[in-house]
């Protein structure tokens, strides 16, 4: 830990007086970091290759172009990423649901001439490609769902049978899929286990997955472990109403991309899960 303790006293200025190790960490260890003074920061700590500078260019994005509430990137590189500390408190309550729409809401307000991002990014610590794409329905198709189906079976999480019915179902997106909705940008990994609350209230949203989407991806996202429920969507809705066939279909299409990302991470029960939607979907 020592050469820890001197790339945050070179990184800051100030010496760290104590690293104590928080939650989390499936891609590098977290620990909360006492400098002298009384500052707290958070430290990520991991090897060559692990995404942690991306991770703090997204969190500079997104603090440089929307609203969203994010931790402060004081450093960033592939070893060590540092980040202001934010105060947490409570769960998530009714308040902080429709606080959630309000911020959500505002970011998915800003847009892009096409959907993807400048980048690829990542999700859960796995590439994210986001070639420019004029049709979010080709997008979609492509650079999550063959893709990430592609990643999990290589990975050996997911048979090779499913990458057939995956197209197959991919063939007919045009039923329940439009190109009506301009490109967005969205946090990308909506569980709650990202939401920092206080008082109420969101604290930041942490760990992105940033990209232009269609929105509705990062809502159908919110449903997946229950992290919004019925007061987000009401708040939500009266600031960007969600179009025609979001529950009755989308919200499960939509939810496959992180299905396959849970798949090719644990696989497991998420497999059954990926089959339950296939089967709705008749594929």
């Amino acid at each position: 830990m020592k050469d820890v303790e001197a790339a945050i006293a070179k990184h800051t200025g100030r010496r760290p007086q104590r690293l104590l190790p928080m939650c989390g960490g499936s891609v590098a260890s977290v620990y909360r970091v006492d400098l002298e003074g009384g500052e707290r920061l958070v430290a990520k700590i991991a090897g060559k290759g692990s995404g942690l500078a991306l991770e703090g260019r997204m969190l500079r994005f997104l603090r440089e172009k929307s609203r969203l509430p994010v931790p402060e990137v004081v450093h960033a590189d592939d070893r060590l990423l540092l980040m202001s500390y934010v105060e947490t408190s409570g769960t998530i309550t009714t308040s902080v649901e429709e606080n959630a729409a309000e911020l959500l809401a505002d970011l998915h307000g800003i847009s892009n001439p096409s959907f993807g991002f400048e980048e690829a990014t990542l999700i859960g610590g796995l590439h994210q490609p986001n070639p420019p794409t004029v049709s979010w329905r080709d997008f979609f198709r492509d650079q999550r769902l063959r893709y990430m189906a592609g990643e999990a079976v290589e990975a050996g999480q997911l048979p090779k049978t499913f990458l057939g019915r995956i197209d197959k179902l991919a063939a007919r997106l045009d039923e329940w899929i439009d190109e009506a909705a301009p490109p967005s940008l969205i946090h990308g990994d909506m569980w709650d286990g990202n939401v920092l609350t206080i008082n109420g209230r969101i604290g930041a949203f942490i760990d992105p997955a940033i990209y232009f989407a269609d929105p509705e991806i990062e809502l159908a996202f919110s449903t997946l472990f229950s992290t919004f429920g019925a007061p987000f969507f009401q708040c939500y809705s009266e600031r960007r109403p969600l179009r025609e066939g979001f529950w009755e279909a989308r919200r499960e299409l939509y939810n496959l991309y992180p299905l396959l990302v849970h798949v090719r991470l644990f696989g497991g029960s998420y497999i059954g899960s990926v089959e339950q939607t296939l089967i709705r979907f008749g594929a």
